[in-house]
């Protein structure tokens, strides 16, 4: 597994409304899948937070393929790993963990992240990687929604 730097913001918008129609469903209803693709997904919501928020997106690929992308933004005290997205044909075989591992090679400290309370595949996976539960919100993201998290942290040893 490496990361690659995105070059290619509309591709990557691409992927993420896919692999978010095929995940989210089961979690979240279409009205807001649609609403948080557009909000935070797409290449206009993408191209600035990389210009304003600090972000780097990297696509997570295995071999020659695109398997899935992530998205970090460096902060002073920590990395905020904002987005580990894979294929559905990728996941469950290790990747999200190989991605993991290289998300760390980039942090000093600590790595800050928010999963989804009722994402228990996503919230096993971070605990198995060495996650703890800091924090608990609720956030408003406008337009009748919410998202309902857990903040956790990883502090490299």
């Amino acid at each position: 597994m490496k990361l690659e730097v995105v070059n290619d913001i509309k591709l990557l918008a691409q992927i993420a409304s896919e692999i978010w129609h095929e995940y989210w469903p089961c979690l979240l209803s279409v009205e807001q899948i649609d609403y948080m693709v557009q909000k935070f997904q797409s290449e206009e919501a993408i191209e600035e937070q990389i210009k304003n928020e600090s972000y780097t997106y990297y696509f997570l690929v295995e071999g020659r393929d695109i398997v899935g992308y992530t998205g970090i933004s460096k902060k002073k005290d920590y990395l905020f790993l904002s987005k580990l997205y894979l294929l559905k044909e990728y996941r469950h075989i290790g990747l999200g963990k190989k991605a993991f591992d290289e998300i760390k090679k980039m942090c000093t400290n600590k790595i800050i992240l928010t999963v989804n309370k009722h994402n228990s595949s996503a919230y096993n996976a971070y605990l198995k990687y060495g996650f703890k539960v800091i924090d608990s919100v609720v956030t408003d993201i406008g337009s009748g929604f919410v998202m309902d998290d857990f903040i956790m942290e990883y502090e490299l040893a």
